[in-house]
């Protein structure tokens, strides 16, 4: 059985390469035929030198879209074998500037006729493919600049993990875990505070009983996160005390415990979701980002670790 057949899909970048050697092997053997001196690696750079008097290598590398190091790396080997020349920039001597030289520009017209072969060849070989390889490239390296391979592996690995995640309703036997996952992440940034002291010792009082709601988050019958609704008036609460143990970071604990708030809030009938935050907490800033919380000027906070509120309108 084929290797690829075998794995599936999860092959796709070894596919890819392997497609890329059987490719790139070919173009050296079509660069001897037409007697074009260059490795196949340098079209790129190569490419772009003959179409231009010269170029630095930082604006090589974003035409191409290779790295900085790459390309000069490239531009070395060009050197090295007499086809490109390296100075420094006459405006900024810390800018290295490449030309082709004359052995380079002498291949110009050569490749041309290459060009020509190689475009009708790659044509004739889309034509008798029931898919056109051309546009499907195009299509996925798009939505990959939109979301990386790596983002998009995470987030089924977040989805994957959430499936084992309970979000359930506050009791009073899980008082502990609820100041313990708080103590956790307000002791490692910040301070505690008066308000954190009222509302994490007494929730039962501050929170619960004025008409607010408590979510738990278990995994594997631990408690791994937290996070309050308290509530403002019929029409606002606040999101607040959402945390989530170290060790299940990464496993989409937050996301669900803020859905879960958000659909209580919309049950209760409320129209909005106001929530208090620090910057320094990226990870945070960014999941009620997802969430839908917009960057609001509220009301001074009664925390002093507070320098960013964000608000979520729910009609």
């Amino acid at each position: 059985m084929d290797f690829y057949s075998q794995t599936g899909k999860v092959a796709l970048g070894s596919r890819l390469r392997r497609l890329s050697e059987k490719l790139t092997e070919d173009a050296a053997k079509i660069y001897v035929l037409y007697d074009v001196p260059l490795d196949p690696k340098w079209f790129p750079v190569f490419y772009v030198l003959s179409h231009k008097q010269e170029a630095s290598i930082t604006e090589i590398a974003q035409i191409i879209g290779h790295s900085h190091p790459s390309v000069s790396q490239i531009v070395k080997e060009m050197n090295k074998k007499g086809l490109a020349t390296i100075n420094k920039s006459a405006e900024d001597a810390r800018v290295s500037v490449v030309r082709l030289s004359d052995a380079g520009r002498s291949l110009v017209p050569k490749i041309e006729k290459q060009y020509l072969d190689v475009t009708q060849a790659v044509e004739d070989l889309l034509s008798q493919t029931q898919h056109d390889l051309w546009k499907a490239i195009e299509e996925v390296e798009f939505l990959l600049a939109s979301k990386s391979f790596f983002e998009r592996v995470n987030q089924q690995r977040k989805v994957r993990l959430s499936q084992d995640i309970e979000i359930i309703d506050y009791l009073p036997e899980l008082h502990e875990d609820f100041k313990r996952l708080n103590y956790e992440w307000i002791e490692k940034y910040f301070k505690l505070e008066p308000t954190d002291h009222e509302s994490l010792n007494y929730p039962n009082d501050k929170i619960i009983q004025p008409g607010g709601h408590i979510y738990m988050a278990r995994h594997n019958g631990k408690i791994v996160g937290t996070c309050a609704l308290i509530k403002i008036d019929d029409d606002t609460y606040e999101l607040a005390k959402m945390a989530v143990t170290p060790t299940a970071r990464g496993k989409g604990v937050g996301w669900l415990l803020g859905q879960a708030a958000i659909k209580k809030v919309r049950e209760l009938g409320a129209k909005k979701v106001f929530l208090e935050s620090n910057t320094v907490l990226e990870p945070a800033i960014n999941l009620y980002h997802k969430l839908g919380f917009q960057k609001i000027i509220g009301q001074p906070s009664p925390y002093e670790r507070c320098n960013i509120q964000m608000e979520l309108k729910l009609t």
